[in-house]
């Protein structure tokens, strides 16, 4: 099994991962996939989606190996919450 490095602090990735899912992933996955994961490669912008982080993060590395991955939860600000209550996204 290959060891994947990071090549991007935590921030970049969260950054760059945020504004690829605002600006172009959103529009294409937000209907009928609330509370999904779509995990997103910052680099190519190829993403997948799926019920929880490790198929959505195994598809996108059976599309590209060396993918830098970033997940978000469909219509949530966080992909975990803790407490009671979920945390999702107010328009």
């Amino acid at each position: 099994m290959a060891i994947r490095q990071r090549r991007y602090s935590k921030e970049e990735l969260a950054q760059r991962g945020q504004q690829l899912y605002e600006s172009h992933i959103r529009q294409q996955v937000e209907a009928g996939n609330d509370g999904k994961i779509v995990a997103i490669d910052i680099e190519t912008g190829n993403f997948e989606v799926a019920d929880t982080i490790l198929p959505a993060t195994r598809q996108l590395f059976d599309r590209n190996p060396d993918a830098q991955p970033w997940v978000i939860r469909i219509g949530h600000r966080a992909v975990y919450h803790f407490g009671a209550r979920s945390l999702p996204k107010h328009p």
